[in-house]
């Protein structure tokens, strides 16, 4: 039996991270990025978790997401519940990752057809 794996014409998929260095297909990133599970991918402001802002996350509200995955860069912190307030109240989901992990997370829930977006420091 021949296996093939479903693909989601349009759905932004993840193929590669290295250091600060992202692929989503077969495009280079660098620096912080916002990437849709539709839609074009876009520079996002924090360079470093510090960095972090509410408005960083109600930027996020723009692109419509059931789910906000944020990757904290190589290791996971939690931004301050009143950073993400803006999700909260729009009943969007959040959940914090480091960014390997977050890439990971949302190629599996993009392919699932989720409207998932995944905000990557990528420091």
């Amino acid at each position: 039996m021949k296996m093939q794996p479903d693909r989601l014409e349009g759905t932004n998929l993840i193929s590669r991270l290295e250091g600060s260095r992202l692929w989503v297909h077969q495009t280079g990133f660098e620096g912080s990025v916002l990437v849709p599970h539709r839609g074009p991918v876009q520079a996002w402001g924090p360079q470093r978790f510090e960095d972090l802002t509410s408005d960083h996350f109600g930027a996020a509200l723009a692109f419509k997401p059931e789910l906000v995955i944020v990757g904290t860069g190589s290791r996971l912190r939690f931004p301050a519940p009143a950073l993400w307030r803006a999700l909260m109240d729009a009943g969007v989901g959040f959940e914090a990752m480091d960014t390997g992990a977050a890439c990971r997370t949302f190629n599996v829930l993009a392919s699932e057809g989720r409207a998932v977006l995944a905000a990557l420091i990528l420091a």
